[in-house]
């Protein structure tokens, strides 16, 4: 059974930081890129960040590059989104995907709210 599991939101006030974790189970992480969306209501899940299951290279949307990082950790299963400097436009809940050629999987998502 795949499972994809997010932690890590929560309440932030603005300046602050957050670390979100994305837990597999159920494929192999490691040939698989996994990526960072978020959603807000009423607007499309946009890209946060993607990294490749082989060599680990990251990419960016423009709009995202110098707050947020993306790391993984195949032996933990793990993927992980270190998030800087956050603003109150960052408040969404956030989705990780795991991609491998025409599969995908997600996870449930988690709140992140950014507010003074």
């Amino acid at each position: 059974q795949v499972q994809l599991v997010e932690s890590g939101g929560g309440l932030v006030q603005p300046g602050g930081s957050l670390r979100l974790s994305c837990t597999a189970s159920g494929f192999t992480f490691s040939a698989y890129d996994m990526s960072w969306y978020r959603q807000t209501p009423g607007k499309e899940r946009e890209l946060v960040a993607i990294i490749g299951g082989v060599g680990g290279l990251t990419n960016y949307p423009d709009s995202m590059k110098g707050r947020f990082t993306i790391s993984r950790d195949n032996a933990a299963n793990t993927v992980y989104l270190q998030m800087n400097s956050l603003k109150p436009e960052d408040t969404a809940v956030y989705y990780c995907k795991a991609n491998r050629y025409y599969t995908n999987y997600w996870g449930q998502g988690t709140q992140v709210t950014v507010s003074s």
